[in-house]
């Protein structure tokens, strides 16, 4: 599958999850989420700010969730979320 293929299917599910009312958004309460291990994905924008993206991937880590890091900007995201708001970080359970 190209890597295309693959950005635009990630994209598909992460719609398809928010729509079912199955998405966290938000830097904290994702954190909190991955802590309490109710996560399977994580979402990033492409400019979401490094500190945040660094703290997610550790506790991604530990949790052993993936993390995707998306071509979309916060902005994009948010609008994908349908949310009058930039959107950086989006949870799927």
């Amino acid at each position: 599958m190209s890597k295309k293929k693959e950005i635009k299917e990630d994209i598909k599910e992460l719609k398809a999850k928010i729509i079912a009312g199955k998405g966290i958004i938000g830097t904290d309460r994702v954190i909190k989420a991955l802590l309490a291990n109710k996560l399977s994905t994580v979402y990033l924008s492409s400019n979401c700010p490094e500190q945040k993206s660094e703290e997610i991937f550790s506790k991604a880590k530990l949790a052993d969730v993936l993390v995707i890091k998306l071509e979309l900007s916060n902005e994009e995201l948010g609008i994908l979320c349908k949310k009058n708001f930039f959107v950086s970080v989006v949870g799927t359970i």
